[in-house]
């Protein structure tokens, strides 16, 4: 029978409750919450589904008029960006004190990677392929959260990305939904733990749900066009693997998807989200999306804009203050049944009783812990860690890198080498001048017996065409004994509301390399790269010899490049998203389905360009290290499997250099022949394996017939007999292949 065009992709799991919590304890909270409920007037419950933000100025924390009004009146269920201990405690007895029923508020804030101790961008934390790491990061800005009052955080951003011009990128994992899927869970468990009642931990929100990182043209707030197939393969598995780890929040995304603004979309929430998925979380607006329906055109005015969010399944309205305005009104003329309002405010009310604030409502703002658990010197530790591997070496001719410890003299030249403004956007509550630039890291590393030239040389602000200060870098770049030039974007460059048709490096940075090049000749070189996004590099990678791509490594930046420039860490960072030669060839990605007249079958009749090649610059998995790996042996237990029959595949991995170092061995699989097309190779497993100089080990990975799954024309997850091709390696361009049978 063949399914209607809605059936799930994913086989329906036991109800997906927020923070794994257990059936036992699901009901005892059910209890709770439905007592609360039969004492809640409408207007009680449309305040359960309202947020609105704070009000903080530059002189600090405060409580304004209106929302104070509101909270009082029960009017408002949720705050965001809202922290401090004190400023919580504030808010939570204004609604605690003085409204009807006392119900706690919900604070939610930003905490994207890190909330005062800053950790590197999450694509850059992506490149480390360290879920261990992840997890930590999260746990660690959860813990400071916490610490200052929030209870919940609006992430983990969970978008595919395929375009770099768009700016939130760097939000995100990256373009793989494999390797998404589990830096989703490892972020999720970060953030909640497994006891949503401690107080280092907070409630997740994965977003944006959904195709967001699909916007044409890599324009922020754009348009998504998509077939089902492509949404359900590609863009929402990383949302559901979240949702099986417990995530307790949804948020939706801006765009339209397929002709609907996804916030008033029921195919998203009502049918996949909770009939097929079995959600039991509530989904929250983005900021203003209700109102954004009335610029979409599907909404005249605020009254049908609140109505169809709602009935599309959005439990909670954030900031246009729609739901407070009009819900009464529509459940009063039999638009809206009260019975949807429960619902969602039921979901609302689940999530604040698994936190314990119906029972504590101050648990969170505790100033002693405030004091005593935000920037700790561990938490600086592990934030430097997770820089150094979140590097990825994009090229070291002639072994520039790591640099000499004998050299006397060191120029750090260009825009990004003495600036603050180095952890990113999006970093909550950090602060620059607690981070360390390259220039304090670099003295921290070489102390006073090296002497350290500097000069920015050109500006990175976009179309700025100022050469006045190259000379002097020049200058002072020939009386060095090696340079280091330190490009890349500003931070606000790769941000919301920061999509770039020209991803090239910004200003005369180019400019500014070629010409220290040039000038120095033999002298090391190395260039390290601070940006959110990947970059257009063909140019500058025709003249540097050697590339280090940071990212914004975020509150120990300085120290943690150091670290990587001088040898004492081995660089082990392997791409995320796939590097493009040209702007010209986005969407690019490593996943991508051949076609029937794929590049090499004609010379001219081929899906191929006439300037440039089709392969990227840089490829996904791809990262240099200091010392080198090789791969041999590849050998699979059997040459078919069948049934549930799991087949075994083994390779040697040899570190043939002189350093210790860490592999990122990657497995690949590809589906020869299938009854839809399927990608040349997708990402199935990998290991982060560290090796001395000389050592081997035999790695074993393991295919299971699960694996082997996909979406077929009719949107039913299948496993169809047939050859598949095995690849083993250092990226998705490299590696040992074998074939297998799977019979039926």
């Amino acid at each position: 029978m063949t399914r209607p065009h809605y059936a799930p992709a994913i086989a329906p799991q036991p109800t997906a409750l927020p923070f794994e919590l257990s059936p036992i304890r699901y009901r005892e909270l059910t209890a709770q919450v439905e007592s609360l409920l039969e004492r809640m007037t409408l207007e009680e419950k449309i305040g359960q589904m309202t947020q609105f933000t704070s009000n903080r100025d530059t002189t600090g924390p405060s409580v304004g008029s209106d929302i104070e009004q509101d909270i009082r009146a029960g009017r408002v269920g949720s705050v965001f960006n809202a922290f401090d201990a004190d400023f919580t405690r504030e808010l939570q007895q204004l609604a605690v004190d003085n409204s009807r029923l006392g119900i706690p508020l919900l604070f939610g804030y930003d905490i994207i990677h890190g909330f005062r101790t800053i950790f590197p961008i999450p694509l850059g934390q992506a490149a480390s392929w360290n879920l261990d790491g992840i997890e930590r990061a999260a746990h660690i800005a959860a813990t400071e959260g916490a610490a200052a009052g929030v209870h919940w955080s609006f992430t983990p951003m969970l978008d595919i990305s395929r375009d770099p011009r768009w700016g939130r990128v760097m939000e995100g994992p990256g373009e793989d939904p494999w390797l998404a899927s589990q830096i989703a869970t490892a972020q999720v468990r970060g953030l909640q733990g497994h006891d949503p009642e401690a107080t280092d931990t907070l409630a997740a929100c994965a977003k944006h749900f959904a195709g967001y990182g699909a916007v044409e043209a890599g324009r922020e707030y754009n348009t998504v066009d998509m077939s089902q197939w492509r949404l359900r393969s590609v863009y929402l598995p990383p949302f559901k693997a979240a949702l099986d780890a417990g995530c307790a929040t949804v948020m939706t995304a801006f765009n339209s998807l397929n002709g609907l603004p996804a916030t008033a979309d029921p195919l998203l929430f009502e049918r996949i989200l909770r009939d097929e998925w079995q959600f039991q979380g509530f989904v929250v607006t983005d900021y203003t999306a209700i109102m954004e329906l009335e610029r979409h055109g599907v909404a005249d005015g605020a009254r049908q804009a609140a109505k169809k969010a709602v009935n599309a399944g959005v439990d909670m309205d954030m900031q246009d203050g729609y739901y407070l305005d009009e819900l009464g009104g529509l459940v009063e003329s039999g638009e809206v049944a009260e019975a949807r309002i429960d619902q969602a405010v039921r979901r609302i009310l689940l999530v604040k009783a698994a936190l314990g604030l119906l029972e504590d409502p101050y648990r969170y703002s505790d100033r002693e812990r405030e004091r005593t658990s935000i920037l700790t010197d561990a938490h600086r530790q592990a934030a430097r860690e997770l820089a150094r591997e979140s590097m990825v070496l994009l090229k070291n001719d002639e072994q520039v890198l790591p640099l000499s410890k004998d050299i006397s003299t060191l120029a750090v030249i260009g825009p990004l080498g003495n600036t603050q403004e180095v952890i990113g956007s999006w970093h909550a509550d950090g602060d620059a001048e607690q981070a360390i630039s390259l220039m304090t890291g670099l003295r921290n590393r070489l102390g006073d017996g090296v002497e350290l030239l500097q000069a920015e040389g050109a500006s990175n602000e976009i179309g700025s065409t100022d050469t006045s200060g190259i000379d002097e870098a020049v200058r002072l770049a020939e009386q060095a004994d090696a340079v280091i030039l330190a490009l890349g974007e500003r931070q606000e460059y790769a941000d919301e509301a920061a999509s770039r048709a020209d991803i090239r490096l910004p200003g005369m940075q180019l400019e500014l390399a070629r010409r220290v090049i040039e000038a120095v000749g033999d002298k090391p070189v190395a260039t390290v790269l601070f940006n959110g996004r990947p970059l257009e590099l063909t140019d500058l990678e025709a003249i540097a010899p050697a590339m280090l791509e940071a990212w914004w490594p975020g509150s120990e930046a300085g120290n943690a490049v150091a670290d990587v420039l001088f040898g004492d860490y081995n660089p082990s960072g392997k791409l995320t998203m796939t590097f493009p030669r040209s702007v010209g060839q986005v969407p690019l990605y490593y996943n991508h389905f051949n076609t029937g007249r794929p590049k090499g079958v004609d010379p001219k009749y081929a899906s191929q360009y006439l300037d440039i090649p089709n392969t990227p610059l840089y490829p996904f998995g791809f990262g240099l290290s200091y010392t080198e790996f090789e791969y041999s042996r590849l050998d699979l237990d059997r040459p078919s499997i069948s049934g549930e029959q799991a087949l075994s595949i083994r390779v040697t991995l040899t570190n043939s250099g002189e350093r210790r170092g860490t592999e990122v061995a990657q497995l690949y699989l590809r589906d020869l022949t299938a009854s839809v097309v399927r990608p040349v190779r997708e990402l199935k497993d990998f290991q982060r394996v560290t090796l001395e100089p000389g050592e081997s080990r035999t790695l074993t990975f393991w295919i299971t017939r699960d694996q082997l799954a996909f979406l077929d024309a009719e949107l039913a997850m299948r496993v169809q007999p047939g050859r598949f091709e095995v690849q083993i390696g250092s990226s998705s361009e490299a590696g040992q292949t074998a074939e297998f049978v799977l019979e039926e």
